[in-house]
């Protein structure tokens, strides 16, 4: 395998594994996709000038490999009899509860919302790269992330701090 192809995935593979959970609302189905994306990337590794950062080719494969998902209609959700035991939000920290309350919100955006808004804001590109990524117009892309932060201030409780700066306070963004 190649070295520096390694090197890429352990330097910048659990960044990509986040915006993937980000993008896909669960752990599982975002390592399935970071897993296949960095399998897509290794096809072509040889041909990318890895001089840059390929971190641009991989996050357009993530969001690709992502939406053909959605196009597919492909669910990984399994009945079960029993819910599984998991962690009450008191036993979390304030910070993971208050991380745990934005993931659940944007599990609940549709996937064009959730995808916008990840890519703005926890990637952090500029709405024309994230245009092109989705594959739409910048105006879409300002629409889908309006309608993504209206839904996620109702979706999270006023009364949870999301952001706090030091020059700002604290505020619900």
């Amino acid at each position: 395998m190649d070295a520096d192809f390694v090197d890429f995935v352990r330097r910048r593979g659990d960044h990509h594994l986040r915006t993937a959970v980000l993008l896909t609302g669960e752990w599982h189905a975002a390592e399935d996709l970071v897993q296949s994306s960095l399998a897509k990337l290794y096809q072509v590794w040889h041909r990318l000038d890895t001089g840059n950062e390929p971190d641009a080719y991989l996050r357009r494969i993530l969001v690709n490999t992502h939406r053909s998902w959605w196009r597919a209609r492909w669910r990984r959700e399994i009945p079960r009899a029993e819910l599984p035991n998991l962690p009450s939000s008191g036993d979390l920290s304030e910070s993971r509860a208050v991380a745990e309350d934005v993931r659940n919100a944007l599990a609940k955006l549709p996937a064009r919302q959730r995808t916008a808004l990840v890519l703005r804001f926890f990637v952090d590109l500029p709405e024309l790269e994230v245009a092109d990524l989705m594959g739409c117009s910048v105006g879409s892309v300002k629409s889908h992330t309006h309608r993504g932060l209206q839904a996620m201030r109702r979706l999270i409780s006023p009364d949870i701090v999301v952001n706090r700066t030091e020059d700002e306070g604290s505020a619900v963004r």
